[in-house]
């Protein structure tokens, strides 16, 4: 059995991830991690896919589907490390004036402090006159939350409200 990653997007409907898990599942192919979002009225969703045969087996699996319902796709050969992932210690929110380069600024203050960016979903709020940009990020450290803010206060100066929390792992 091989891994593969099925990364598929598209416009918002119902069934996406029906259709596309039953024909997998009716194949024989098993689901490994899986993220799934819909971003501003579209659709996406990544899959680690274990199947028997090759990434043209599986294309040939998801191409009806996707052709139906107006979806583009891409497959990928992966190793399935599951279980081998890292597990997040800090969680970090971020709310501010929408504003070009914040995403930028956030990641890479961060990424210069030694966090590993595990996991950030983001979201825009407020109106159209005065949006409201929203990220919550997930991380590994071996910083302290005091450090954090530390690194931080340049955003916290220019009225970005940003909150940084120790996060609890429960394994097992």
């Amino acid at each position: 059995m091989n891994w593969f990653m099925l990364a598929l997007v598209g416009r918002d409907q119902t069934g996406i991830v029906a259709r596309i898990t039953q024909a997998l599942y009716a194949a024989g192919a098993t689901l490994g991690e899986a993220s799934m979002i819909r971003l501003g009225g579209n659709f996406t969703m990544m899959l680690m896919v274990r199947h028997a045969g090759n990434a043209a087996a599986l294309s040939a699996l998801v191409q009806p589907i996707a052709k139906a319902m107006g979806l583009t796709f891409h497959i990928d050969p992966i190793n399935g490390e599951l279980h081998r992932h890292e597990q997040p210690n800090v969680g970090i929110s971020v709310h501010g004036a929408d504003r070009a380069g914040i995403v930028a600024r956030v990641t890479s203050l961060l990424n210069d402090s030694g966090v590993n960016i595990l996991n950030l979903d983001s979201d825009v709020g407020g109106s159209e006159a005065q949006p409201i940009y929203v990220m919550r990020i997930e991380g590994q450290t071996t910083r302290s939350i005091e450090e954090l803010n530390q690194v931080l206060a340049p955003l916290v100066s220019e009225g970005i409200r940003i909150h940084v929390d120790e996060l609890d792992a429960m394994v097992g």
